[in-house]
């Protein structure tokens, strides 16, 4: 299994399904290698096997390295999309148009590649220096199944497979239209798009991305089956210690990346329409992202600023307090392909309004609704569940036993069930 991050190291909801992914099928019997650009060392590994792609070495003589180079190269090695090889390599072959295999062997099996397992401006040569590792380890190592998590992996798998020959389960958490809009990044596009064409199965994680698969990528219906995310069981310890009524203002959250993605200005603005109306609350942006800036901005512009809150990036325990402190959870994504955090939500006693345009919108009845961009409707529910508690305990109360049926166990026995499809 590949994965770019995995917790505690995380920055959003990809590496937190992948540990409740990789926890639930190892209960199962499911015995899995899962990769990542770099292990920290302080991971839960005690149900996988974790392995770090710069604890590989490149050493040529433990490898049949014609074998490996020919596969290699049949993948595109000369599209310039995004380069399998150093950056050396890369411009010797534009440059000079050749390929001296000589120089590549020396170039890259002869040490270990180093991972900074982050966003960087080095992302792309770092995702194709992770297909390289993959293919050693492919090579090394026995498994039945090659399963790629997010773009940032794809190549990996492909290289995987062509290596292996083994069925590849490509999973998407989200694609290049979430995250960008029509704005897409071509060459993201393309990455995706080829490792769901190599895909033996394609995972989607609602039918809201599965409809985006097979239009936006012309993909067969029939190769994309949608598994639903679950929430690991968690008593928020923090609940109780603000359930005591000494806060007496009431706070409305909004916790997530600050990107186009999940309409953080959509907030803001429902934010502005709330306070005109009512005094006794305060706004909190949790997170950090590329419209972190642009938002403090408005509010200030919007004379709010008194009133509303920037916390940056939260993680671990203080994801936990912050709902605790929460009378409302907001998620106005533009484009969810499913949304973990309003289940985390509910489950710490909190009513949640959500986009129209989200996964968990498929799944989660006991939540209020509205199109992302409606922020009168935003504004005039926020509203409601901050005047009336008898609408916000009903939101709570059925909320929570609707997620007690969303389990990750669920999804693991799914993907068994795929797994074995697969290698019968």
């Amino acid at each position: 299994m590949f994965g770019w991050e995995f917790p505690p190291h995380i920055t959003g909801g990809l590496g937190t399904a992948c540990y409740g992914l990789t926890k639930a099928l190892s209960k199962i019997g499911i015995e899995i290698k899962f990769v990542v650009p770099k292990v920290f060392g302080d991971e839960d590994n005690s149900m996988i096997h974790l392995i770090g792609a710069g604890d590989i070495p490149y050493i040529h003589n433990d490898i049949a390295i014609e074998e490996f180079w020919k596969k290699i190269t049949y993948i595109e090695i000369n599209s310039s999309i995004l380069p399998y090889i150093s950056p050396e390599m890369y411009e010797l072959l534009f440059s000079k148009a050749v390929l001296d295999k000589t120089q590549i062997h020396e170039s890259l099996f002869s040490t270990h590649f180093s991972f900074s397992g982050k966003y960087g401006k080095d992302l792309m040569l770092e995702v194709s220096r992770y297909a390289l590792i993959a293919g050693i380890l492919a090579i090394k190592k026995d498994f039945d199944i090659i399963h790629a998590h997010d773009w940032l992996t794809y190549p990996a798998g492909i290289m995987a497979k062509e290596i292996s020959g083994k069925p590849l389960v490509v999973h998407v958490h989200a694609t290049e239209f979430d995250r960008s809009g029509e704005n897409i990044n071509h060459q993201v596009y393309d990455i995706e798009k080829k490792g769901m064409d190599n895909a033996d199965i394609i995972v989607s994680v609602s039918n809201y991305t599965r409809n985006i698969i097979i239009e936006r990528y012309n993909i067969d219906p029939d190769k994309v089956i949608t598994v639903y995310n679950g929430i690991e069981p968690n008593y928020n310890e923090y609940v109780s210690k603000y359930s005591n009524g000494k806060i007496k203002e009431k706070i409305v959250t909004f916790l997530g990346r600050v990107t186009f993605q999940k309409g953080p200005d959509y907030f803001v603005e429902a934010a502005y329409k709330v306070l005109q109306k009512y005094k006794n609350v305060r706004f909190v942006m949790a997170g950090s992202g590329d419209m972190l800036n642009r938002m403090i901005k408005r509010v200030a512009q919007l004379q709010i600023s008194n009133r509303f809150h920037f916390t940056g990036f939260l993680k671990g325990e203080e994801v936990d307090e912050m709902f605790a402190l929460s009378d409302v959870y907001v998620m106005p994504s533009v484009s969810e392909p499913f949304g973990i955090s309003p289940l985390e939500a509910i489950q710490s006693k909190v009513p949640v309004i959500i986009s129209k345009q989200s996964g968990v919108a498929e799944v989660l009845k006991h939540a209020i609704k509205i199109d992302f961009w409606d922020i009168d409707a935003m504004a005039d529910a926020i509203y409601g569940l901050l005047n009336y508690d008898a609408l916000s305990r009903f939101f709570v109360k059925y909320g929570k036993k609707e997620i007690e049926n969303l389990k990750w166990d669920n999804a693991a026995f799914e993907l068994r069930d795929i797994y074995y499809s697969l290698i019968k």
